[in-house]
């Protein structure tokens, strides 16, 4: 793998139909770790039928970020690699103690919040996607859920407010404090609005309007790093 010539970092990140939908959680994950930076990014669109693509990592899954020599995959493990290389520029965790807690946060999303999400929008997500991906992610999906993506559709009122009760936690700290990590954003607001970016992008209606606390923060994420997630992409516009 040869290093690029203006030092810009790739960043393969996963693409819908429309190459400029952006959807992944764990993408958006490192994506505003990247912002948060201040680092270079050329984000390249990425399909699930196209494993081959990232056969240099000996895995298949994305985000995988490309810095030179070097290639890393996993959103934890790229936040890190951010942080012990990049020294110089705005830390993701503050002081070393802080990576534990985080972690515990990284996976709270990964096993509760992110599959109360995808139960309610995966219906969409399969429809936004290439069709080359879509028989792949419907067998898939239907064997994690047992059930149809049609039947999960139908279920859409009652799980979203499982996911708005999963959010519980997270709007009682940020009725108290502006951000998850304090007076400013760092990785553990990067991995909460991450899955919130999933269903902005993707559906119509809204995971936080519920909760003043949410919806002030959700917006301060969106705008954060010179609004990169209020100027997505999303289903509506692309």
């Amino acid at each position: 793998m040869l290093a690029r010539m203006d030092n810009t970092i790739e960043l393969y990140d996963l693409a819908g139909r429309d190459p400029a939908l952006r959807f992944s959680p764990y993408c958006w994950r490192t994506r505003f770790a990247l912002a948060h930076k201040g680092l270079k990014v050329a984000t390249l669109p990425w399909r699930l039928h196209e494993g081959s693509r990232l056969a240099f990592t000996g895995q298949g899954r994305v985000p995988v970020l490309v810095d030179g020599e070097r290639a890393v995959f996993d959103s934890w493990s790229i936040a890190l690699y951010l942080d012990e290389h990049y020294p110089d520029r705005p830390g993701l965790f503050g002081a070393p103690a802080a990576v534990p807690v985080v972690r515990a946060l990284n996976a709270w999303a990964d096993l509760t919040l992110n599959p109360a999400i995808a139960r309610l929008i995966v219906k969409r997500v399969h429809d936004l996607l290439d069709p080359s991906d879509q028989p792949y992610f419907r067998e898939s999906r239907e064997a994690r859920f047992g059930t149809t993506l049609e039947a999960l559709d139908l279920r859409r009122e009652t799980q979203l407010g499982v996911v708005r009760e999963a959010l519980l936690p997270i709007a009682r700290v940020l009725a108290e404090q502006p951000f998850l990590a304090g007076d400013s954003p760092a990785y553990a607001d990067h991995i909460v609005a991450g899955s919130l970016m999933w269903p902005a992008v993707t559906a119509p209606w809204s995971l936080v309007e519920h909760d003043a606390a949410l919806t002030r923060w959700f917006d301060a994420m969106r705008d954060a790093y010179d609004h990169l997630g209020r100027t997505a992409v999303t289903a509506t516009s692309a």
